[in-house]
């Protein structure tokens, strides 16, 4: 997929998709043992901070050291299946399109001892700088990002 931005065309490079295993926690769940439905939102954090330290980026220093930040402006959730106190989750996390401004992040999120699929996601972030404002990704994080350059 490509995108134009200016002179620059940006297109995500062959997919990542990282895999980030865990078991679902007594807090996680309500009194029927069920996980919350807002917890997805974090297992969707989970997966992307694990994405990026796959694909060799520090969260910590990409703001402490070049003050961009990652700035959620949109996410969604469809649930299929409920996911229950003490399973096995895995979240499988990918890029779904990239550009120096924005970044869409996929998820899926399965059982493990069935493979069900359990849920799916999406969140969109714009790259922004400590005024919050919204910022140009520096180069040097491109292409752990999946964005290429093409003249």
């Amino acid at each position: 997929m490509a995108h134009r931005s200016g002179n620059v065309t940006a297109a995500v490079a062959a997919p990542v998709v990282a895999d980030t295993r865990f078991r679902v926690r007594y807090a996680e769940t309500d009194q029927m043992g069920i996980v919350y439905y807002a917890n997805y939102l974090i297992w969707m954090e989970i997966g992307r901070v694990e994405y990026c330290r796959q694909t060799g980026i520090s969260y910590a220093e990409m703001e402490r050291e070049d003050g961009i930040l990652l700035t959620v402006a949109e996410a969604s959730c469809r649930y299929m299946a409920p996911a229950l106190y003490d399973q096995e989750i895995v979240v499988k996390t990918w890029i779904e399109q990239a550009h120096a401004r924005l970044v869409t992040f996929g998820y899926e999120m399965r059982s493990t001892a069935d493979d069900r699929k359990l849920a799916t996601g999406t969140t969109k972030h714009v790259f922004c700088g400590r005024d919050l404002r919204p910022t140009r990704l520096p180069d040097k994080y491109w292409g752990a990002f999946g964005i290429a350059t093409r003249a």
